[in-house]
């Protein structure tokens, strides 16, 4: 089961992957198979061209099947027995594995978001619980590291959706608030046609800029004593902070190009991290 976790996580090419292959194993292997779980949840929603109903009625599946291996009763699925099992052993709180399935339910019955308060709340639920569960195993001895998971979770996924604008649009999602579309003058006629304009610019700047206030908060959250232990999430902060960068330095063409941190320096920054941290904190 360990394989299949680690195997996973490597063929996702995630940034994730290289950031925790430095942990010790124990670690490593929990942080596999919570990862594991992260995208088979997600490749419920998004793979596959199964309806809607479909997906949703194999979200219920999947939730029934970890409650089933949360009671001690065993799952028909050996992977969440296996989560199971590491939930126990690092003491994660449950309720941000169920959320992160309704974040999941969310994306089946919204394709558009009206505000950023409403988008927040869909950050906060496919991502910010995946930071939750990391950080009980990577390990913290004040409680502002949940802050800091919360708010690296909003900045990592804002700055996922900017990367996948093109993308998300070809499987009929639009993650950019209406309200902030409409104010900045970009219609989702012209995103259908791939219109790259000032306006489109200035609308993906202006949500860069808050993607930029939650890696802040996020550096202002973490306490000095815990920055050690946090160092695969430090790792994956600087490599969206980099992809987050760069979009900015591409005028955010992402609906002609595909921007992206690649493979070699996700390794240079993860490793460059971990020597940082191993050298100060020893």
């Amino acid at each position: 089961m360990h394989d299949e976790s680690k195997l996973i996580a490597k063929e996702s090419k995630s940034s994730f992957y290289y950031a925790f292959t430095l942990l010790e194993k124990p670690k490593r292997d929990a942080m596999n198979t919570v990862y594991a779980f992260c995208r088979k949840t997600d490749d419920i929603v998004d793979m596959g061209n199964e309806s809607d109903d479909l997906k949703y009625e194999n979200l219920r599946h999947w939730r029934i099947e970890l409650e089933k291996a949360l009671r001690g009763g065993g799952s028909d699925i050996q992977l969440l027995n296996k989560l199971v099992t590491y939930i126990k052993q690092f003491n994660i709180p449950l309720d941000p594995f169920f959320e992160l399935i309704a974040g999941m339910e969310m994306d089946l019955q919204r394709k558009r978001f009206p505000t950023f308060d409403e988008l927040s709340q869909y950050c906060y639920l496919v991502a910010s619980t995946v930071g939750l569960m990391c950080i009980e195993i990577f390990g913290y001895k004040h409680s502002s590291a949940k802050d800091y998971a919360v708010n690296l979770g909003l900045a990592m996924q804002l700055t996922n959706i900017l990367r996948d604008v093109g993308k998300d649009y070809e499987t009929g999602r639009i993650y950019l608030p209406q309200d902030d579309m409409k104010a900045f003058n970009y219609t989702e006629a012209e995103l259908k046609g791939k219109v790259y304009n000032e306006h489109f610019v200035n609308l993906m700047s202006y949500q860069a800029e808050r993607a930029k206030v939650y890696f802040q908060n996020a550096n202002d959250a973490l306490n000095y004593e815990d920055k050690h232990s946090m160092f695969a999430a430090r790792a994956m902060q600087h490599i969206y902070y980099r992809l987050l960068k760069r979009l900015e330095a591409e005028k955010y063409d992402v609906l002609n190009q595909k921007i992206k941190v690649g493979k070699f320096e996700k390794v240079a920054i993860s490793l460059g991290v971990w020597a940082k941290y191993r050298l100060v904190y020893g």
